[in-house]
């Protein structure tokens, strides 16, 4: 599996991910509740159409004062091909919004891999270490994905 960044500029990140699975199974990981609940998220609630809405919780551990949520819009949504997606978060201590798109290509490479490039859009990174963090999720997350998807086949 390889992984790809690519620093486009102050608010867009781009990475590019192989993750050894068919593109449907890579699809419905990041359409199905249950699926999204095993790699990324306690508790998922996904409308999976366009114009449809979704719900993300990740319980607080304990020595976090809050759990984590995060709502938006399903912008587009093409099966097995592309899933957009607004992401609005809250945040506790300043109870600011921070809002930013996140756009997901699915390319089939052959039946067992899929090449997924996640562009995380439109959000202004302060610092250089907030962005440094967001690359570090996202990378995490799609290591995340690429086990499950791999226990998942076995």
């Amino acid at each position: 599996m390889s992984s790809e960044t690519d620093i486009d500029n102050e608010s867009q990140i781009t990475l590019t991910r192989k993750i050894g699975a068919n593109v449907s199974d890579v699809f419905s990981a990041w359409t199905d509740p249950a699926l999204i609940e095993q790699w990324q998220v306690d508790e998922a609630e996904f409308e999976p159409v366009k114009g449809g809405e979704y719900r993300y919780v990740t319980y607080a551990e304990e020595d976090e004062e809050a759990d984590h949520e995060v709502t938006g819009e399903i912008l587009d949504y093409v099966e097995d091909e592309k899933l957009v997606m607004s992401w609005v978060h809250r945040d506790a201590e300043s109870d600011e919004e921070l809002i930013f798109v996140l756009d997901i290509s699915f390319r089939a490479l052959d039946d067992d891999n899929t090449e997924i490039t996640l562009v995380e859009r439109g959000l202004p990174h302060t610092d250089p270490q907030t962005r440094i963090f967001s690359m570090e999720a996202w990378s995490s997350a799609l290591e995340q994905l690429a086990e499950v998807m791999e226990e998942v086949l076995d």
